[in-house]
């Protein structure tokens, strides 16, 4: 079976984007696929950069990156959710004269129209936060 991901939490307003990034690498285990995971509303903090978590907390960014780089799977931020909140990749940054990025470089900006292609190619959509 293949899933995509939608992410409306971000990762310091409770547990909502580390049950996601388990939910996928479970899926991952029992043999499914993660076509997409699109990160909306306040997810798209999810891909900043400069997140530094406590010592006695849990990283919430690091285990998307490791699932982008372990499996190949698009981690996509919606360009209108995240533009207002200041995450811009290279090319948003040098779009909008910003000195750089301020999203992690496994994050890719887009519309959502990846959103809408995720579920066309997707057997589940499940959604995460709200």
């Amino acid at each position: 079976m293949i899933y995509s991901l939608l992410v409306l939490s971000s990762p310091v307003s409770g547990s909502c984007t580390q049950t996601a990034a388990a939910f996928a690498q479970c899926v991952i285990a029992r043999g499914h696929s993660i076509h997409r995971v699109f990160f909306l509303d306040s997810g798209t903090y999810t891909g900043a950069t400069a997140a530094v978590f406590p010592q006695d907390e849990a990283d919430r960014i690091r285990p998307w990156i490791e699932l982008a780089e372990q499996h190949a799977v698009e981690l996509i931020l919606c360009i209108s959710s995240a533009l207002k909140r200041g995450m811009l990749d290279q090319s948003e940054a040098h779009r909008h004269e910003r000195q750089g990025a301020t999203v992690h470089p496994a994050f890719i900006i887009s519309g959502l129209g990846q959103l809408v292609d995720a579920c066309a190619h997707s057997d589940r959509l499940i959604t995460f936060g709200g």
